[in-house]
């Protein structure tokens, strides 16, 4: 049965993957998320590395604030990024992350019928139609790349189009409902949420997406800090001071290094290197003899 629900109610939210070829011939996936308004229909896409919670949980923040406002709940599948499973007595065990954030955002949680992703068709469809209108044949040089050319697609195909059930454009639906969203809390409220704990390692680098990215002097090892991604960025904050801003590497692995990120480094007071020793033998003395001696040593073996 089709239900239909109120503007600025409900949003339904999915995780897929598409496929993309290498360069060199090689197939990998990137993840995607969508968001979709039950009453409007609008669409919301965001194309990421990582289906973890700290991603999940800024796409929310991405897609409301693209819509301009939060729903009153949101309609999910049992993934572990939203529920862990069940207690012994059949309680929900709430992923906790991801709790917290709904809790502080006053976002309802609601989930699908087990085994019944139906529930949640509109997110579905969102990615069928993702995948059939704009993935085929897209070309991109990296994430924000793609999700730049997803953007525009969105606002001059997705959301304007006439949508098959409502026969009407989402956008102008969209227009409608958000008088019924609420507004978004202020930033900091969210800085928590658009952010990921790192620990320094020994060298001043702090790892994050497969690279790393180092802290200018003072740091210590093990020191936790975090990192808040940006278009094409990548900051590093310790506490409420932003101390480094990156551009995103652009390859597994590399290292972006900071300017200060060893200057200053006290030298004196450092335990020095032990120096290689060499050993002197104990002096032996020898017995000095006259060489009549040895004459007489010789001659005596010699007789018969």
């Amino acid at each position: 049965m089709r239900f239909e629900t109120a503007p600025g109610e409900q949003a339904q939210v999915d995780f897929g993957s598409c496929a993309y070829v290498l360069p060199d011939g090689r197939v990998r996936r990137v993840w995607l998320f969508t968001m979709v308004l039950s009453w409007s229909r609008a669409l919301y896409v965001e194309f990421v590395a990582r289906a973890n919670t700290a991603t999940f949980i800024r796409c929310h923040l991405h897609g409301f604030e693209y819509f301009g406002g939060v729903v009153q709940h949101c309609l999910y599948d049992r993934t572990k990024l939203v529920v862990l499973g069940l207690t012994e007595t059949g309680e929900v065990q709430w992923n906790e992350q991801f709790l917290d954030f709904a809790l502080r955002l006053g976002l309802q949680i609601r989930l699908c019928q087990g085994y019944r992703p139906q529930t949640k068709g509109r997110a579905e469809s969102g990615i069928k139609y993702t995948k059939c209108n704009f993935w085929p044949g897209v070309r991109f040089t990296d994430l924000d790349d793609l999700n730049r050319q997803a953007r525009v697609w969105l606002d001059t195909v997705a959301n304007v189009r006439i949508h098959g059930t409502t026969r009407e454009r989402p956008i102008d639906r969209l227009a409608v409902e958000r008088a019924y969203l609420r507004p978004l809390p202020g930033l900091e409220r969210l800085r928590p949420w658009l952010r990921e704990e790192r620990r320094v390692g020994r060298d001043g680098y702090v790892q994050w997406d497969r690279a790393w990215y180092g802290l200018p002097w003072p740091w210590r090892p093990g020191q936790v800090v975090q990192v808040q991604p940006g278009d094409g960025i990548v900051e590093l904050w310790v506490g409420d001071e932003r101390v480094a801003v990156h551009p995103r590497a652009t390859r597994p692995g590399q290292r972006v290094t900071h300017p200060r990120q060893w200057a200053g480094i006290p030298t004196q007071g450092a335990r020095p290197r032990p120096e290689p020793l060499a050993v002197q033998l104990p002096a032996v003395e020898v017995e000095q003899r006259p060489l009549s001696a040895y004459e007489a040593l010789v001659g005596a073996v010699s007789r018969p």
